[in-house]
């Protein structure tokens, strides 16, 4: 039985305070969270149960935006059609970048904030994360192009940073000649 996640919208204050460090191995309770949130994230990037459970598609998601300040974030990443790959990281830290920055063409999104925001958000290129997994054993995952900015926008959250804090006002689009797109 799947039941969608009730996801705070970004006018919560909660999404603006920053998460706190958690300890390992995690509670059942929290384990029960990340399974609920990948089979959400899973099902919002397939058409059919996107559209019978009413679901906007999501990559990520940090557990701020569950109304609980700890420094999680899970990620379901669709590789391939229709083949995913979980990242669930406890207390990340991203410890090194490229210089190259990029951005996403169309722009990004988010779950919690239910309106279009125009503007392209920079981001690294490549980034090396580190943190733990659910039973506290050290991990490593090193990313780049769409993962990297997932990674880095789901970090954000556990910050108190929205993705619209990072569009410059005066100039929301960048062209090919200063910045790459995706």
């Amino acid at each position: 039985m799947f039941k969608p996640l009730n996801i705070l919208d970004d006018r919560h204050k909660i999404l603006r305070k920053i998460s706190k460090e958690v300890n390992t191995p995690l509670s059942d309770e929290d384990k029960i969270t990340i399974e609920n949130i990948i089979k959400h994230l899973k099902y919002s990037q397939i058409e059919k149960k996107a559209e019978k459970y009413n679901l906007r598609p999501g990559m990520g998601l940090a557990f701020p935006q569950l109304g609980m300040l700890k420094r999680i974030i899970v990620i379901v990443h669709e590789y391939e059609e229709g083949k995913f790959k979980n990242y669930v990281v406890v207390n990340p830290k991203i410890i090194s970048h490229s210089e190259e920055i990029i951005a996403l063409e169309t722009g990004e999104g988010c779950l919690s904030v239910n309106r279009e925001v125009e503007g392209h958000v920079p981001r690294y290129a490549r980034v090396k994360v580190v943190g733990l997994d659910e039973d506290g054993n050290e991990i490593s995952i090193r990313a780049r192009e769409d993962l990297s900015i997932a990674l880095q926008h789901e970090i954000d959250h556990l910050n108190g940073i929205l993705f619209y804090d990072k569009i410059n006002k005066k100039k929301p689009f960048f062209n090919e000649n200063e910045i790459r797109l995706i």
